[in-house]
């Protein structure tokens, strides 16, 4: 990512999580794209941690898959994604920063000063996306079952420590 934390959250945002909103055909920037952008960067300590706990990019859209299926079942809709068109992808369209993006945002800002010096890297984003109890990030994660609460250890010890 590049050098000023500035530059590496408009890169993750607007460029990387913006790429796969539209690749998903989707009208938002949500939490979900975020996550999947964070785990394509590959070289941050966020996307090592990531990987470690089995959160690759194809994990991570498994694990998405996988929560739409079981939030559909809930109201009694059977339906398996794999037998699903893809979406098609719409370049012309220009994703805006969705409501959970929004709130995981807020979320790395107001975790504790003492991580990362209030910096807005890949890490402290991480933290926020961890941070979120509900949504569908919390319950593809669950599907996947990751330990969220440790892994959210792991971000902000790293934070603390001097980590971005």
């Amino acid at each position: 990512m590049m050098a000023s934390d500035a530059k590496d959250v408009r890169a993750l945002l607007v460029r990387e999580a913006r790429t796969v909103a539209r690749r998903d055909g989707s009208r938002s920037i949500e939490a979900e794209h975020v996550l999947l952008a964070l785990a394509a960067t590959r070289t941050t300590s966020a996307a090592r941690m990531l990987a470690e706990a089995g959160l690759t990019e194809e994990a991570i859209r498994a694990a998405l898959d996988r929560e739409w299926e079981q939030s559909l079942a809930v109201a009694g809709i059977a339906v398996r994604i794999g037998l699903l068109p893809e979406a098609t992808p719409d370049g012309s369209r220009n994703p805006h920063i969705g409501d959970s993006t929004r709130l995981l945002l807020k979320r790395a800002m107001d975790a504790s000063p003492k991580l990362g010096a209030g910096r807005l890297g890949p890490l402290r984003i991480l933290v926020g996306i961890l941070d979120t109890e509900r949504g569908r990030v919390a319950r593809a994660l669950q599907a996947a079952g990751v330990d969220r609460a440790a892994l959210r250890t792991r971000a902000a010890d790293a934070l603390a420590a001097g980590e971005h």
